[in-house]
């Protein structure tokens, strides 16, 4: 991915496997304000929303869990726990090496400090104390979504087949 200044709608639609529609209701609902808003043209439409490298780093991590089955409640909830608690933004915990890093055991965040404490980001007051290896924690980092493979003869692939013939079936 060739790092730009920002980033229109679009190409973060593309990057993160979001709609266009889903960022702006994100925006409308202050779950993720673009760098750039969207401003009225002087024709009577709107400009394009823009966002930055960071941005889309953390939208690709947003959209993962969204996909995971994390609602939007619990979205909002990361979001504001790694601000209010913890004092960064989400893309400082992806990866490793930053103060904070991010981790997934089922639908379950968890944040190990640098210092080596483990917290449940749904209860953060208290430190957990992990024996064993009953969770197997995933690292959380941003990537792009998967593409679909198409079939050059425009035929649906094995994938694509149930939804359509789902579909068929409704008609």
């Amino acid at each position: 991915m060739r790092l730009k200044r920002f980033y229109s709608s679009r190409e973060v639609a593309a990057l993160t496997g979001l709609s266009a529609r889903q960022l702006q209701w994100w925006d409308a609902r202050r779950l993720f304000i673009p760098a750039v808003g969207s401003q009225r043209t002087a024709a009577g439409g709107f400009t394009e929303r823009r966002y930055t490298p960071l941005d889309v780093l953390e939208l690709q991590v947003l959209a993962d869990l969204r996909r995971r089955g994390l609602s939007v409640s619990r979205l909002r909830k990361l979001l504001a726990t790694l601000r209010d608690e913890f004092g960064i933004r989400l893309y400082e915990a992806i990866g490793e090496g930053g103060r904070l890093t991010l981790f997934m055991s089922g639908s379950d965040i968890y944040a190990r400090s640098q210092d080596g404490r483990l917290f449940n980001l749904d209860r953060p007051s208290e430190p957990l104390l992990m024996v064993g290896e009953e969770h197997s924690l995933r690292l959380l980092a941003a990537r792009e979504p998967k593409r679909r493979a198409r079939a050059s003869s425009g035929r649906a692939t094995e994938s694509e087949t149930p939804s359509r013939d789902r579909r068929r079936a409704a008609r």
